[in-house]
């Protein structure tokens, strides 16, 4: 029986990318840019900013984008030469099986599984509260039963309270609905992804200009009311403060509870095999769109905290609310409008996104190939897993609060970018003179830096997310271990361990 570490050959990743059984490559680099940029501009700006700069930043909101988007160059960078060495579909789990071996694959497949299902439901939960503004405004009300999840997160004390409803029917309904565009087709989606993110990039700008002549640079002071810490190792603070309800505040703590706004460049890897041009066009699309949302992040950030004292920002659509509170209802809903189309594109490209890392997981066989790996004889499209993760995400995003799932995100992405970035010195030792159109800058410093901040990070994370993510990787090494390893491709061939 062959190592649980033996490695996948980059031969035969390159031959998978010129498969006739792969994905259609329609997307240029505009269209892998849009698809990045339409996936971090979302919830993250119009919804998590309010309720981390009210109850763990304050005005060093700012420079938690910073630190965020910092983690993010570094790993991004690891990504973008993976892709360009490695033009296929699976993202942070194909450069793990190349690199680190099946077993880490898997891992990181598994993990993967985990970021983009629950980051979907994030943002379908996220959607529905701008939706219910709208209504609202409207003068528009649905039953009671029906606009929440059943309970909620009490920020006073940290503990679950009951809402009185039963689930949140349009969080369902939107996934569900887009889930029918995606099984349509890449280039389709794609258009219509292009569409909603040159609007929300409008709005965003909007509320950057418009709200400069409302602020009031004393609301800036303390610019870090909550301190500059908030590093916390499994739920044991090392540096800074701690809320009255004991979970890690300060700039750091709020830097890796953002980091949940800046996860979608790396879907943009995850379309690798759909790419005209991967080699070239995957970095392009990678590094642009993260460079182009961290400036709008921290304009958007600077505005938000300016305009109101930290501690008078509403936690949910708390850029709608401030314009309104300031005489501007027309520009509340222009807002609100701006994060509903905004919020579906990064809806749109999570749903887009999972279905393709389980794709790969197929082809490999570590997950059923004829479900997972099915592909649409007509539309080119994993269809069978687009459907079903549009189901998981739809019951997950209409019944756990928006607060859980936001944080249970991040810690599994964190963990993902911390193997890619172990990753890359790897394939620099064994694939010294392979074709990398990309090459990360001044490794292997970048990828250590990557390495560190990432960790850090996490461990800035409250012991709860620790908890979820060490139970689901359990659930996934009972799944591998029964299935996975039974059913690998890689074992069941003479493939030898190296190229």
């Amino acid at each position: 029986m062959p190592s649980i570490f033996q490695k996948k050959p980059l031969s035969v990743l390159l031959q998978e990318a010129n498969d006739e059984k792969r994905l259609r490559r329609v997307l240029g680099p505009w269209s892998l840019t849009a698809l990045g940029i339409g996936c971090i501009i979302g919830a993250g700006i119009f919804v998590v900013t309010g309720m981390v700069a009210r109850d763990i930043t304050g005005p060093a909101l700012i420079a938690s984008f910073l630190v965020a988007g910092l983690a993010c160059v570094f790993a991004a960078m690891c990504c973008a030469e993976f892709a360009s060495l490695a033009p296929v579909a699976g993202s942070a789990y194909t450069y793990a099986y190349a690199s680190l071996g099946e077993i880490w694959a898997w891992i990181i497949g598994w993990d993967l599984v985990l970021e983009y299902s629950v980051a979907a439901a994030s943002v379908a939960n996220a959607w529905s509260g701008h939706v219910h503004d709208l209504m609202a405004i409207a003068g528009l009300k649905l039953p009671q039963v029906l606009m929440n999840t059943p309970f909620a997160v009490d920020p006073s004390t940290g503990h679950l309270v009951s809402t009185g409803c039963w689930l949140d029917i349009l969080a369902l309904g939107i996934t569900l609905a887009l889930s029918v565009i995606l099984v349509l087709g890449i280039k389709e989606s794609a258009r219509f992804n292009g569409l909603m993110v040159f609007i929300k990039v409008a709005v965003v700008l909007f509320v950057i200009i418009a709200g400069i002549p409302y602020i009031n640079p004393e609301n800036w002071k303390p610019f870090a009311p909550f301190g500059w810490g908030g590093i916390s190792i499994f739920g044991k603070l090392v540096w800074g403060q701690v809320s009255t309800h004991g979970s890690p505040v300060g700039m750091m703590a709020g830097a890796a509870v953002l980091f949940f706004a800046f996860i979608g460049f790396d879907s943009v890897s995850t379309h690798a095999e759909e790419a005209r041009n991967p080699q070239r066009d995957v970095p392009i699309g990678i590094i642009t769109s993260l460079v182009v949302a961290t400036l709008l992040y921290v304009g958007v950030a600077a505005v938000l905290t300016g305009i109101v004292p930290h501690d008078q920002i509403p936690e949910k659509a708390a850029i709608a609310a401030i314009f309104a509170s300031k005489g501007l209802p027309w520009a509340r809903v222009l807002v609100d409008i701006g994060a509903v189309v905004g919020i579906t594109s990064v809806l749109m490209v999570l749903l887009l996104s999972q279905p393709r890392v389980l794709f790969a997981m197929a082809r490999d066989g570590l997950l059923p190939q004829g479900f997972f790996g099915a592909v649409h004889s007509r539309f080119r499209t994993p269809y069978k897993s687009t459907i079903l993760t549009a189901i998981v995400v739809g019951i997950m995003s209409s019944v756990i609060p928006l607060k859980i799932l936001s944080e249970l995100v991040n810690i599994g992405t964190l963990l993902a970018f911390v193997i890619v970035c172990v990753s890359i010195p790897v394939m620099r030792y064994t694939h010294p003179d392979a074709k990398r159109a990309f090459r990360v800058p001044g490794s292997p410093v970048i990828p250590i830096l990557g390495v560190l901040t990432c960790l850090v990070l996490m461990f800035s994370l409250q012991a709860g997310n620790w908890y979820r993510l060490i139970i689901w990787l359990i659930i996934g090494m009972v799944v591998y271990f029964t299935y996975g390893r039974k059913h690998s491709h890689m074992n069941k061939t003479s493939v030898p361990l190296e190229d």
